[in-house]
C-alpha cells in the first residue's frame, strides 16, 4: 500500500511511503520518523510517540493496521501526518463528527 503522507507539520510538503497491509499506525509513525525527509527536516519531531495519522477525518491509534481500514490495493491513500502528544477520545471525537453533521459516518476531504 502506497501512502502519501501530507504533514500538517509542513505548509504543502509531501512524502510518499510504501507500507504493507499488516503495517500498524504505530509501526508508520515509527517508520517516518525514522526515515524523516531532508526537505521536513526544519519539522523535526523529538519522538515517533508524538506522531499521529489521520484518515478520513480520524486519529488512528497505534493498534489499528493498514488492513483493517480496507484500503484500496495498488492505489495511492492519502493520510495526514500530525505532531500530537494524546489522542481525542473516541467517543468525544464521534460525537463531535454527530454534531456537526447529523450522521455518525463523516469523513474530511482535503
Amino acid at each position: 500500500l502506497l501512502l502519501n503522507l501530507p504533514s500538517n507539520l509542513i505548509n504543502g510538503k509531501t512524502k510518499e511511503f510504501l507500507f504493507s497491509p499488516n503495517d500498524s499506525a504505530s509501526d508508520i509513525a515509527k517508520h517516518v520518523y525514522d526515515n524523516w525527509p531532508m526537505d521536513w527536516e526544519e519539522e523535526q519531531v523529538s519522538s515517533p510517540n508524538i506522531l499521529r495519522l489521520i484518515y478520513q477525518g480520524r486519529f488512528l491509534h497505534g493498534n489499528v493496521t493498514l488492513g483493517a481500514l480496507k484500503l484500496p490495493f495498488g492505489k495511492t491513500t492519502v493520510m495526514h501526518l500530525v505532531a500530537r502528544e494524546t489522542l481525542p477520545e473516541p467517543n468525544s471525537q464521534g460525537q463531535r463528527n454527530r454534531e456537526k453533521t447529523g450522521e455518525s459516518n463523516c469523513c474530511v476531504i482535503l
